[in-house]
């Protein structure tokens, strides 16, 4: 069977048992550990027949391992191994990336104890601080711009975060920065092309096999190509389509499918699928048309998506930020939105790129633009809230404001 997919399943098992988002990481071997909880697979089953053996092997391998425990502990395999036509694979465990590493390195296949987390019923404030701490999460177009903002937010506030680009160098850098220093391994970089399915279904299969499965995904990459509907080329106007609304279409298609499967060894875990939407989203955008519309479509599929997946507790919303006026979408001197505007004469009188940037401040009652921190802190919220699904949240200083 998939490998991903048997990980997945494997931490759905541990988080259903712990209520904790424990990592798995997958590796090939030519024996199976002594202490490993085996599962053998004989023949195709579905994926819900999958769950289930694995749930029975661990019965089983629970009932052959005589270590006490006390109330409110559960015993967990450091190792599992799936034998399937003459092949091994083991899964290794831990609380984080790097304690499920180190096991695999030492070959360390001894249980070990893990206290489960209660449910709480009133509002706990450490809870709402570490709402993503170790859960795994995703970030399409993480390695610049508000991605990277995004990125270094969430590993600060104590996620793993897998970097997902087309330029695969600066997400490396990236990790590797992140990761030296944090002092621990928490951003992981990962290759993308959001526009070609393939490329996405990869990236998730990856994201399965180094770590077990998937609690947040950020769809955050996103292109911008102005141009008046009079003049605009077709070949623009799909680049940008194909980035912004079906990109955002493959990444939810392998994301809910991965999500899905973790769902049914974990049916309690709430996971979710966030889009870096747009104010251009909720109100259009004057000589920019290819870029609002596919946020207000990203919207159209947001509400559809929440209503199909909630069957998985899969949680969709969209957050739609202001402008990031710091950041190169805007300020790049070559490319950045201020000069395209100043160009295509956008803003009345504008004759300089200062008189463009003035133009946008004085829309926003806050009069600074949107920042990387402005939108983690309503991406946190979001994740937070059990109750809410198919929301688009404004995060625009006032500039476009609820109905």
């Amino acid at each position: 069977m998939n490998k991903g997919y048997f990980a997945t399943l494997v931490r759905g098992l541990c988080i259903d048992l712990t209520g904790k988002p424990n990592i798995v990481t997958s590796c090939v071997m030519d024996i199976v550990p002594e202490a490993a909880m085996k599962v053998t697979v004989t023949q195709q089953e579905s994926m819900e027949e999958y769950a289930n053996i694995i749930r029975s092997a661990y019965t089983k391998w629970k009932s052959e391992n005589k270590t006490s425990i006390n109330p409110g502990e559960v015993l967990l395999p450091s190792c599992v191994a799936l034998c399937e036509n003459n092949i091994i694979a083991t899964f290794w465990i831990g609380p984080d990336i790097d304690s499920a590493r180190k096991r695999l390195s030492e070959k360390d296949a001894s249980p070990w104890i893990e206290s489960v987390l209660k449910n709480q019923m009133t509002l706990n404030c450490e809870e709402r601080a570490a709402v993503v701490k170790n859960r795994i999460t995703l970030v399409t177009g993480g390695a610049q711009g508000i991605g990277k903002d995004i990125v270094n937010n969430l590993c600060a506030v104590g996620a793993l975060v897998f970097i997902a680009d087309m330029n695969l160098k600066n997400a490396e850098l990236l990790a590797k920065d992140i990761n030296t220093s944090l002092g621990r391994c928490a951003a992981i970089a990962v290759e993308v092309d959001v526009s070609d399915e393939a490329s996405v279904e990869k990236m998730f299969n990856t994201v399965a096999q180094t770590a077990g499965g998937l609690d947040l995904c950020v769809s955050n990459a996103g292109v911008l190509k102005a141009g008046s509907v009079l003049e605009q080329a077709l070949s623009d106007f799909k680049f940008v389509t194909d980035i912004n609304y079906t990109g955002f279409f493959l990444v939810s298609k392998f994301a809910g499918q991965l999500l899905r499967t973790q769902h049914l060894a974990a049916p309690s875990w709430k996971t979710d699928i966030v889009q870096i939407n747009s104010k251009s989203g909720l109100e259009g955008s004057n000589k920019n048309g290819a870029y609002a519309g596919g946020k207000f479509g990203g919207l159209g599929l947001v509400a559809s998506f929440a209503m199909e997946l909630v069957e998985y507790n899969i949680k969709v919303n969209a957050l739609c930020p202001g402008n990031f006026l710091d950041g190169p979408l805007w300020s790049d001197p070559d490319t950045g939105l201020f000069v395209q505007y100043l160009r295509t004469g956008k803003v009345p009188g504008a004759k300089t790129i200062a008189d463009v940037r003035s133009f946008y401040e004085g829309k926003v009652p806050m009069k600074r633009g949107c920042t990387g921190k402005d939108l983690v802190r309503a991406l946190l919220y979001v994740v937070e809230q059990e109750y809410e699904t198919g929301q688009a949240v404004p995060v625009t200083g006032g500039q476009v404001m609820l109905h």
